[in-house]
């Protein structure tokens, strides 16, 4: 392996330990979690199981391998997360310790698409790149033809 892969792969797999790990004790509704959320932030019970099984599947769709588009998903909603959680904490002044938590994984996840980035010069591998260029023919000239279909006729309106 690459020294790049194997970067990528222990950055990729602290990420989804990180953010696995803390969405399966939201989705158990542990006691620090119901603390951390219910009282303190002021957020329903209920908003720790949601949060925690699209934690658990985000962490399942980073280290999945292929499937770029999810993975872009994926690293975005951890993203949105772990930002909404510190924008959270520091509306309450809760923001000590917190801040560090969320800025080394944050830093840890924008590592490992940095590390995609530079080993493929394009933040999807070749192959699903040339998959999404594909473009059938006859898509086109329907969608072409459609669109001067409408454009006559926007035409014909506007000289009656």
């Amino acid at each position: 392996m690459k020294a790049k892969s194997v970067s990528y792969w222990i950055t990729t797999g602290f990420l989804a330990f990180a953010v696995g790990s803390g969405g399966v004790a939201q989705a158990l509704h542990m006691p620090q979690n119901v603390e951390g959320t219910v009282h303190i932030l002021g957020y329903p019970t209920y908003f720790l199981t949601i949060l925690g099984i699209w934690k658990v599947l985000g962490a399942i769709a980073i280290v999945v391998p292929r499937y770029p588009r999810l993975k872009e998903w994926a690293y975005a909603g951890i993203f949105f997360d772990l930002t909404g959680a510190a924008a959270s904490h520091a509306a309450v002044g809760d923001s000590g310790a917190y801040t560090w938590h969320v800025l080394v994984i944050l830093a840890t996840g924008g590592s490992c698409c940095r590390v995609v980035v530079a080993s493929t010069g394009k933040p999807y591998p070749r192959s699903s790149l040339s998959q999404l260029k594909r473009v059938d023919p006859k898509r086109q000239v329907a969608k072409r033809g459609l669109f001067d279909l409408k454009k006559a006729n926007d035409n014909s309106e506007g000289e009656q």
